[in-house]
């Protein structure tokens, strides 16, 4: 068997293990109810755009993080939206801990 065989079918086994776990379960449900409010999936993904952009670009003047917190506060406290939120940031954190695992034991700087 080649190498790159080798490494698809053990990220296969990976995948198929994240799959299996409460976090990826947790996270298909909230989706799901995410996506059965018309709409609001839409909603989601605008919010999570303009969260990223604010990041990415360095815009945390504090200002500007209080205005969006503002502008998203009721939004957020929505159920559906905030534990679709939750179970999106605990798989992004399951899956950040596999690649810091993954790039630890490589001795990967």
């Amino acid at each position: 068997m080649r190498l790159e065989e080798h490494l698809d079918r053990a990220v296969e086994s990976l995948v198929a293990e994240i799959k299996g776990t409460e976090v990826y379960r947790n996270y298909l449900t909230a989706l799901a109810a995410v996506k059965r409010q018309p709409g609001l999936k839409e909603q989601v993904d605008e919010f999570r755009k303009k969260n990223y952009l604010m990041q990415s670009t360095g815009d945390m003047a504090f200002e500007r993080i209080e205005q969006f917190e503002r502008e998203y506060s009721d939004f957020r406290e929505n159920p559906l939206v905030s534990d679709f939120l939750a179970a999106e940031l605990a798989l992004c954190r399951t899956i950040q801990q596999i690649n810091f695992n993954i790039t630890e034991a490589l001795n990967f700087e």
